[in-house]
Protein backbone atom coordinates (compact mmCIF):
# COMPACT_ATOMS: atom_id res chain seq x y z
CA UNK A 1 0.00 0.00 0.00
CA UNK A 2 1.38 3.18 -0.77
CA UNK A 3 2.72 5.73 1.97
CA UNK A 4 0.27 9.32 2.06
CA UNK A 5 2.90 12.34 1.86
CA UNK A 6 2.23 16.22 2.37
CA UNK A 7 4.25 18.55 1.53
CA UNK A 8 4.71 21.85 4.30
CA UNK A 9 4.33 24.75 1.63
CA UNK A 10 2.37 27.06 3.68
CA UNK A 11 4.70 29.38 4.98
CA UNK A 12 5.22 33.49 4.23
CA UNK A 13 9.49 32.61 3.05
CA UNK A 14 9.86 36.47 5.11
CA UNK A 15 13.78 35.19 5.53
CA UNK A 16 13.67 35.30 1.51
CA UNK A 17 13.10 39.00 1.95
CA UNK A 18 12.39 40.11 -1.96
CA UNK A 19 12.53 37.04 -3.63
CA UNK A 20 9.09 35.86 -1.80
CA UNK A 21 7.74 39.57 -2.01
CA UNK A 22 5.02 37.93 -5.16
CA UNK A 23 5.37 34.58 -5.25
CA UNK A 24 5.61 31.67 -2.29
CA UNK A 25 9.02 30.41 -1.13
CA UNK A 26 8.23 26.75 -2.80
CA UNK A 27 8.47 28.64 -6.02
CA UNK A 28 11.55 29.51 -6.00
CA UNK A 29 13.90 28.10 -8.36
CA UNK A 30 17.19 26.28 -7.30
CA UNK A 31 19.33 25.13 -9.72
CA UNK A 32 16.79 25.69 -12.40
CA UNK A 33 13.59 23.72 -10.60
CA UNK A 34 11.33 24.86 -7.77
CA UNK A 35 11.92 23.67 -4.43
CA UNK A 36 8.24 22.72 -4.06
CA UNK A 37 10.15 20.07 -7.37
CA UNK A 38 12.67 19.21 -5.95
CA UNK A 39 10.39 18.23 -3.15
CA UNK A 40 7.86 16.24 -5.26
CA UNK A 41 11.51 14.38 -6.44
CA UNK A 42 12.30 13.93 -2.11
CA UNK A 43 8.64 12.29 -1.92
CA UNK A 44 9.49 9.59 -4.81
CA UNK A 45 6.94 6.24 -4.17
CA UNK A 46 4.62 7.77 -1.93
CA UNK A 47 0.81 8.49 -2.96
CA UNK A 48 -1.35 10.13 -2.37
CA UNK A 49 0.46 13.08 -2.66
CA UNK A 50 -1.04 16.68 -0.83
CA UNK A 51 0.89 20.19 -0.99
CA UNK A 52 -0.52 22.70 1.15
CA UNK A 53 -0.70 26.22 0.43
CA UNK A 54 -1.52 29.72 2.19
CA UNK A 55 0.72 32.96 1.16
CA UNK A 56 -0.27 33.43 -3.11
CA UNK A 57 -1.97 29.41 -2.77
CA UNK A 58 -2.76 30.11 -6.55
CA UNK A 59 -0.19 29.97 -7.99
CA UNK A 60 0.70 26.44 -6.14
CA UNK A 61 -2.47 25.61 -7.76
CA UNK A 62 -1.37 26.93 -11.12
CA UNK A 63 2.06 25.31 -10.96
CA UNK A 64 0.59 21.68 -10.01
CA UNK A 65 -2.31 21.96 -12.86
CA UNK A 66 -2.48 18.27 -14.46
CA UNK A 67 -0.09 16.86 -12.13
CA UNK A 68 -2.72 14.75 -9.78
CA UNK A 69 -1.59 16.15 -6.85
CA UNK A 70 -3.99 17.50 -3.98
CA UNK A 71 -3.59 21.17 -2.34
CA UNK A 72 -5.35 22.16 0.58
CA UNK A 73 -5.89 25.71 1.08
CA UNK A 74 -5.58 26.85 4.57
CA UNK A 75 -7.77 30.05 4.96
CA UNK A 76 -7.86 32.51 6.18
CA UNK A 77 -5.80 31.49 8.79
CA UNK A 78 -2.13 29.55 7.70
CA UNK A 79 -2.63 25.91 10.96
CA UNK A 80 1.00 25.56 11.41
CA UNK A 81 2.54 22.26 10.81
CA UNK A 82 1.04 19.90 13.23
CA UNK A 83 -2.47 21.97 12.15
CA UNK A 84 -1.60 20.70 8.74
CA UNK A 85 -1.19 17.44 9.32
CA UNK A 86 -4.03 17.00 11.11
CA UNK A 87 -6.46 18.16 8.06
CA UNK A 88 -4.34 16.22 5.69
CA UNK A 89 -4.69 13.33 7.57
CA UNK A 90 -8.32 13.61 7.88
CA UNK A 91 -8.93 12.72 4.12
CA UNK A 92 -5.74 10.50 3.80
CA UNK A 93 -5.81 6.74 4.40
CA UNK A 94 -5.68 5.44 7.87
CA UNK A 95 -2.14 4.72 9.02
CA UNK A 96 1.45 6.31 9.30
CA UNK A 97 2.28 9.36 6.54
CA UNK A 98 5.15 11.22 5.01
CA UNK A 99 5.73 15.08 5.70
CA UNK A 100 8.48 17.37 3.78
CA UNK A 101 9.06 20.86 4.11
CA UNK A 102 9.49 22.80 1.06
CA UNK A 103 12.24 24.44 1.26
CA UNK A 104 14.92 22.09 1.88
CA UNK A 105 17.30 20.29 -1.21
CA UNK A 106 18.85 16.65 -0.69
CA UNK A 107 21.20 14.28 -2.47
CA UNK A 108 21.42 10.97 -2.66
CA UNK A 109 18.74 8.34 -1.95
CA UNK A 110 15.60 9.90 -1.89
CA UNK A 111 14.29 10.70 2.04
CA UNK A 112 10.67 8.85 1.75
CA UNK A 113 11.86 5.35 0.34
CA UNK A 114 14.97 5.65 2.60
CA UNK A 115 12.37 6.19 5.63
CA UNK A 116 9.56 4.35 4.76
CA UNK A 117 12.30 1.12 4.75
CA UNK A 118 13.31 2.23 8.21
CA UNK A 119 10.15 2.67 10.11
CA UNK A 120 8.98 0.48 12.32
CA UNK A 121 4.99 1.48 13.84
CA UNK A 122 5.37 -1.23 16.43
CA UNK A 123 7.90 0.94 18.01
CA UNK A 124 7.59 4.16 16.18
CA UNK A 125 5.63 7.26 16.91
CA UNK A 126 7.56 9.38 14.40
CA UNK A 127 11.03 8.67 12.23
CA UNK A 128 12.84 12.37 11.42
CA UNK A 129 15.37 11.96 8.71
CA UNK A 130 18.76 14.16 10.54
CA UNK A 131 22.19 15.24 9.45
CA UNK A 132 24.93 16.05 11.40
CA UNK A 133 24.98 19.95 12.10
CA UNK A 134 28.51 19.99 11.25
CA UNK A 135 27.23 18.44 7.66
CA UNK A 136 23.82 20.45 7.67
CA UNK A 137 24.66 23.18 4.63
CA UNK A 138 23.85 26.29 4.75
CA UNK A 139 21.76 25.85 8.33
CA UNK A 140 21.79 28.96 10.74
CA UNK A 141 22.12 28.43 14.22
CA UNK A 142 22.68 25.04 16.66
CA UNK A 143 21.30 21.40 15.99
CA UNK A 144 17.52 19.93 16.65
CA UNK A 145 18.33 16.42 18.46
CA UNK A 146 20.92 14.46 20.34
CA UNK A 147 20.27 10.72 19.48
CA UNK A 148 21.07 7.27 21.37
CA UNK A 149 22.57 4.47 20.23
CA UNK A 150 18.69 3.02 19.68
CA UNK A 151 18.00 5.89 17.82
CA UNK A 152 15.93 7.91 20.23
CA UNK A 153 15.92 11.54 19.86
CA UNK A 154 16.08 13.91 22.92
CA UNK A 155 15.81 17.57 21.59
CA UNK A 156 19.14 19.54 22.13
CA UNK A 157 20.42 22.49 20.20
CA UNK A 158 24.14 22.27 21.08
CA UNK A 159 26.34 22.43 17.91
CA UNK A 160 27.46 18.79 17.97
CA UNK A 161 23.79 17.41 17.63
CA UNK A 162 22.16 16.32 14.74
CA UNK A 163 19.81 18.86 12.33
CA UNK A 164 15.83 17.41 11.08
CA UNK A 165 15.98 17.42 7.15
CA UNK A 166 12.33 18.36 7.02
CA UNK A 167 11.49 14.63 6.21
CA UNK A 168 9.68 12.34 8.28
CA UNK A 169 7.02 9.42 8.70
CA UNK A 170 4.76 9.82 11.64
CA UNK A 171 1.89 8.19 12.78
CA UNK A 172 -1.34 11.22 12.76
CA UNK A 173 -2.66 10.04 15.36
CA UNK A 174 -2.03 12.36 18.05
CA UNK A 175 -2.72 15.00 15.78
CA UNK A 176 -5.82 14.12 14.66
CA UNK A 177 -7.15 13.39 18.15
CA UNK A 178 -5.69 17.27 19.02
CA UNK A 179 -8.28 19.93 19.60
CA UNK A 180 -6.75 22.67 18.54
CA UNK A 181 -6.65 23.87 14.94
CA UNK A 182 -3.37 25.89 15.20
CA UNK A 183 -0.60 23.69 16.42
CA UNK A 184 2.79 22.76 15.65
CA UNK A 185 4.33 19.25 15.20
CA UNK A 186 6.96 20.15 17.93
CA UNK A 187 4.11 19.28 20.31
CA UNK A 188 3.50 15.79 18.88
CA UNK A 189 7.53 15.05 18.65
CA UNK A 190 7.60 16.04 22.31
CA UNK A 191 4.71 13.75 23.42
CA UNK A 192 6.41 11.24 21.19
CA UNK A 193 9.60 11.63 23.03
CA UNK A 194 8.22 10.90 26.38
CA UNK A 195 6.90 7.88 25.32
CA UNK A 196 10.20 6.76 23.92
CA UNK A 197 8.64 6.57 20.59
CA UNK A 198 10.58 9.57 18.85
CA UNK A 199 13.20 8.22 16.49
CA UNK A 200 16.10 9.00 14.03
CA UNK A 201 17.32 7.91 10.77
CA UNK A 202 21.11 9.56 9.56
CA UNK A 203 20.74 10.76 5.88
CA UNK A 204 23.68 9.26 4.06
CA UNK A 205 23.59 11.82 1.21
CA UNK A 206 23.67 15.61 1.52
CA UNK A 207 21.36 18.37 2.33
CA UNK A 208 20.78 21.73 2.59
CA UNK A 209 18.69 24.68 3.71
CA UNK A 210 16.87 27.54 1.78
CA UNK A 211 15.29 29.02 4.19
CA UNK A 212 17.38 32.60 3.08
CA UNK A 213 18.74 33.53 0.48
CA UNK A 214 22.11 32.38 0.83
CA UNK A 215 20.80 29.16 0.79
CA UNK A 216 20.36 29.43 -2.84
CA UNK A 217 23.81 29.68 -3.93
CA UNK A 218 24.71 26.89 -1.13
CA UNK A 219 22.46 24.52 -2.37
CA UNK A 220 23.12 24.82 -5.97
CA UNK A 221 26.81 24.30 -4.90
CA UNK A 222 26.01 21.26 -3.44
CA UNK A 223 24.70 20.08 -6.46
CA UNK A 224 27.18 20.76 -8.58
CA UNK A 225 25.56 23.63 -10.63
CA UNK A 226 28.64 25.95 -10.80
Amino acid sequence: MSLPCLILAAGFGTRMGALTADRPKPLIQVAGRTLLDHALEAAEGAAPITVNAHFNADQIVQHLHGRGIMVQHEQPDILDSGGAVKRAAQSMPKGPMATLNADNVWTGTAPIPLLRAAFDPARMGALLLLVPRAQAIGRLGGGDFAMGADGRLSFDKSPDTYVYTGAQILDPAPCLSDPRDVFSLRDIWQAYAAQGRLFGLVHKGQWADVGHPDGIRIAEEMLHVF
